[in-house]
């Protein structure tokens, strides 16, 4: 059985994510393909800066 870690989970959906908002809210293959590396990007950074905030604010 696979037993992803939490950022693994993160990671599967943020790909899964941005793929379906880079196919659904650009109309050509070049600007879907932007929009969903900068939408992975967003969702993998602000889940690393939020767990780094909230070790913080546990210690």
């Amino acid at each position: 059985m696979f037993h992803p870690s939490h950022f693994t989970a993160v990671l599967l959906f943020a790909l899964f994510a941005s793929t379906v908002f880079g196919i659904t809210q650009r109309d050509t293959p070049a600007r879907m393909l932007r929009y969903g590396v900068y939408c992975f990007t967003l969702f993998v950074g602000s889940a690393i800066v939020l767990s780094w905030l909230m070790f913080l604010i546990a210690r």
